[in-house]
């Protein structure tokens, strides 16, 4: 029975380890195209982590927002576009299409809801 060397071993596996770091270490585009920690957050009043965010639709009458957002912590969620409810419908009054927001989702009653939002400065 042959046995392999510590030597053998690391050189089979450490291709990987090394590529998989490396992934790890990469920058990240943020919802301007530059490029980033992927790391910054700004928080709201009560200490919450705000998302980065672009109006896409609003539709008053079923209560709903579509935002095409970046990575939502408190959500573990990746960037991407989704529609919200809102929490309360005097939120849509705030924006409109096409701007660059800066919004809270909560969970509630199994529904991911916009419980804040405001046009980035």
């Amino acid at each position: 029975m042959k046995t392999f060397k510590n030597a053998t071993l690391t050189a089979l596996f450490a291709p990987a380890t090394l590529v998989s770091t490396s992934l790890l270490a990469q920058p990240t585009m943020d919802m301007n195209g530059l490029k980033g920690s992927g790391m910054a957050m700004e928080m709201d009043a009560k200490g919450a982590a705000m998302t980065n965010g672009e109006v896409k639709k609003i539709d008053k009458e079923t209560q709903k927002i579509t935002l095409k957002h970046g990575p939502i912590q408190n959500m573990e969620m990746p960037g991407m576009t989704m529609v919200f409810k809102v929490m309360d419908a005097s939120l849509l009054d705030t924006v409109k299409v096409g701007d660059r927001v800066k919004f809270n989702v909560e969970k509630r009653q199994g529904a991911m809801v916009v419980t804040a939002i405001e046009i980035a400065k």
